[in-house]
């Protein structure tokens, strides 16, 4: 599943803007409200399945509820 989907299928009721922006070089950054929560320049790879949804469950907090629940 893509990073957008998780994020979407889980917190659509949180998200109020979600701008997807192409870039050069293979550049994938997440960032949330100014605050970049994954770079692939600084890891040196590609986010693994269901870790920018971790990254941002752990930024929102784990007690705010998923979309649907």
């Amino acid at each position: 599943m893509s990073a957008t989907t998780d994020l979407l299928s889980n917190y659509q009721h949180l998200v109020e803007d979600l701008t997807l922006v192409t870039g050069g070089a293979g550049v994938f950054d997440v960032v949330v409200d100014g605050h970049t929560i994954y770079s692939k320049a600084e890891t040196g790879r590609h986010a693994d399945d269901g870790e920018v949804l971790a990254l941002f469950t752990e930024l929102v907090g784990a007690d705010v509820p998923r979309y649907g629940t």
